[in-house]
């Protein structure tokens, strides 16, 4: 970094620089955390009495700080440190799949808040009657890409319907996709300008009708895939232009490695495509509580802190299996 030539390339640079600071900001708490056992380990050794209430909570201390660190450890995906784009789409079930999309919208928002992590609304077309139809939103934060990747599929909620004159059970699905938010650099995906095909037209809310007077939402095509994003979020057809290829970017990421992992899967003889029937969890109001991970067999009864964004324990267990 010291070379003359360092920042001939500014945007490598820029990218270098951010890998240093991660890798440094990693040694750094690495080092903080052995300064931390070996000051524990000293108390230990001087065979205090009076010191014992303190030790215990040290070692308490110490013990979740290294759960924390192995659930880390297993973030070691090349995108897995960077920012995440979530989308949520509501299956077929009309209302009430576009309800259920609104609940999980609302479980990752309380989810990601808990982790401090900062989230943005990008596109949003809500439902008929309740709830959404789809939404994308950025969730801003170390390591958010890795730990929601474990989200990705369809999420089955079973219920009494509350929009069922009878108030009769009912079975909703959603579709849940992760995008790793990466920068340009970092990406590997070049986007020919010859390649989209942009149009500009009026947002729309509830029911479909316009909610404002001027074209600033943005629809990108990127004609070699077929991929469409929209965004309608702002007000500035500038900035829903740049979130819009911000997810474009993300898409095709995600198309570039799914096609590595399918070429991957189909040499070990693994290969099977995901689609709405591969559901990854379900959780189920009634006539039992119970939130079911299909692919690890984790589960909890405690559906309601699911519900609220308490992730954590299915995450790590699908990171743990991997």
């Amino acid at each position: 970094m010291e070379g003359p030539d360092f920042w001939g390339n500014p945007s490598q640079a820029q990218q270098v620089m951010k890998q240093y600071n991660a890798v440094k900001a990693e040694i750094d708490s690495w080092r903080a955390f052995s300064r931390r056992l070996s000051d524990t380990l000293e108390l230990a050794q001087l065979g205090d009495e009076s010191l014992r209430a303190e030790l215990e909570a040290d070692i308490s201390a110490i013990e979740a700080e290294l759960e924390k660190r192995s659930f880390t450890a297993m973030l070691s995906g090349k995108y897995d440190r960077d920012p995440a784009i979530l989308a949520i789409h509501a299956g077929a079930g009309g209302t009430d799949s576009q309800d259920w999309a609104a609940m999980l919208e609302r479980m990752y928002l309380r989810w990601a808040e808990a982790r401090g992590y900062e989230t943005e609304i990008l596109d949003l077309t809500e439902g008929e009657e309740a709830g959404i139809k789809s939404i994308t939103i950025s969730v801003n934060g170390e390591y958010a890409f890795g730990y929601l990747r474990s989200e990705k599929g369809v999420h089955r909620l079973v219920r009494l319907s509350p929009f069922d004159a009878a108030h009769r059970r009912h079975t909703s699905f959603a579709l849940v996709e992760v995008l790793p938010q990466a920068s340009m650099d970092e990406a590997e995906v070049e986007i020919d300008l010859g390649d989209i095909k942009v149009d500009v037209y009026k947002s729309s809310g509830a029911g479909g009708q316009n909610v404002q007077k001027n074209a600033t939402a943005i629809r990108i095509t990127h004609l070699p895939t077929g991929i469409v994003v929209t965004c309608q979020n702002e007000r500035s057809q500038t900035q829903n232009r740049e979130f819009a290829m911000r997810i474009l970017r993300a898409r095709l990421l995600e198309l570039k490695q799914a096609e590595k992992e399918e070429e991957r899967a189909v040499l070990r003889g693994e290969y099977t495509k995901a689609e709405w029937g591969s559901q990854i969890r379900s959780y189920v109001l009634h006539p039992y509580q119970m939130v079911k991970d299909h692919r690890t067999e984790h589960e909890s009864g405690n559906t309601q802190a699911g519900l609220d964004g308490d992730l954590d324990e299915f995450m790590e267990a699908y990171l743990r299996q991997r």
